[in-house]
């Protein structure tokens, strides 16, 4: 294969040009990126392997079906060579090597250009000590008349399974590269599902926590979970207005009848946003409470010191009051003096305790 150029005369939205890459010694081979490419014609994988370019030349001799690429983390030197041959925007190009993008869809000429953010719960014994429950990768898609591209970066957001499903699936791979596009879309939403189930039951077992009687759980750890859930929201609300736009038909390179299949997807991100929402709502509620809770706990704790300061009091004025040196004192050479100022001091004092024992205050 000859020599793929790079990135470096690619220019940014601004104008500007694109940050040239790191030079390489030894150039890696293209198929430490490609993770699968494959040929469809009439819903059916043509056998063996192919190159991205040999897999275009054929689909469009043939006039019929579609390539599926997926890349896995590529930079710019290898992306570029296949940006070429499908005449993929360098703009689209640029922000697909980018892994901190909106979810969003874009238009260039005669491609779509989609992000998607994955979500992945991450395990944990308790959601009072993790540090982490939500974990985020990025999915980008490229759409032509005759071919899907799709660049994922992170580790979580295989696509292996969803290619093996599709192609046990001719029927709907015969719609088109749209249904890919759709597949994908729907794949990534139910896992928006699931995370979000798993965030509810850690939620509530916070809850539970929070209002159990001296529960040690912080408000630190409330806001730690609405930073995860924060995360989740970031990638599933802005989703929402691609997902309507290809159920609307933005574009006729979704066709109908794969249309009416993302309305099902955007009604199940719609489910998500509000389970989302109510999450937010409720951590909220939790920390007012949580914080309601440390300051009646500060309350009686101040109390009791304060009850025991009163009750500490009455022997401390007793002591000072006969430590002073003078020679007429009530009492100071009375043979039962000590004795009965010591009972007084005692009995005042249970007296002190017993009224704020009643009020509660101890």
């Amino acid at each position: 294969m000859p020599a793929i150029p790079s990135l470096g005369g690619l220019r940014g939205r601004g104008g500007s040009r694109a940050k040239p890459m790191l030079e390489r010694p030894i150039p890696v081979p293209l198929s430490a990126y490609v993770v699968d490419c494959a040929v469809y014609v009439d819903g059916a994988r043509l056998p063996g392997r192919w190159t991205h370019s040999e897999a275009i030349k054929e689909v469009r001799k043939r006039h019929a079906g579609f390539v599926w690429i997926g890349l896995h983390e590529p930079d710019g030197e290898q992306i570029q060579g296949i940006a070429d041959t499908f005449g993929l925007h360098e703009l689209a190009v640029e922000d697909a090597l980018e892994a901190h993008q909106r979810p969003k869809l874009e238009r260039y000429d005669d491609t779509l250009f989609l992000v998607l953010k994955t979500v992945r719960y991450v395990e944990h014994e308790s959601p009072t000590t993790a540090n982490e429950i939500v974990e985020t990768g990025e999915l980008m898609v490229f759409l032509g008349r005759d071919f899907v591209i799709t660049v994922r970066h992170g580790n979580h957001s295989g696509l292996a399974r969803l290619r093996r499903d599709m192609d046990d699936d001719q029927e709907r791979l015969s719609l088109g590269p749209a249904a890919v596009v759709h597949a994908i879309a729907d794949h990534v939403v139910d896992h928006y599902l699931e995370v979000s189930s798993r965030i509810e039951s850690d939620i509530d077992e916070i809850e539970a926590q929070v209002f159990a009687p001296r529960s040690l759980v912080s408000a630190e750890q409330i806001y730690l979970m609405k930073r995860e859930v924060l995360e989740l929201r970031r990638a599933v609300l802005p989703l929402a207005t691609p997902v309507s736009r290809l159920a609307e038909g933005y574009t006729r390179l979704v066709p109908d009848e794969v249309r009416s299949y993302f309305r099902d997807v955007a009604d199940h991100l719609v489910t998500v946003s509000e389970r989302v929402a109510a999450f937010d709502e409720l951590l909220s509620t939790l920390v007012d409470a949580t914080v309601a809770k440390i300051s009646l706990q500060q309350n009686t704790d101040m109390r009791k010191i304060t009850a025991w300061a009163a009750i500490i009091t009455v022997p401390t004025m007793g002591a000072g009051i006969y430590g002073m040196n003078f020679d007429y004192m009530p009492e100071l050479h009375w043979k039962f003096g000590y004795p009965i100022a010591v009972t007084v001091i005692f009995a005042i004092c249970l007296l002190l305790y017993r009224i704020f024992r009643k009020n509660g205050w101890l």
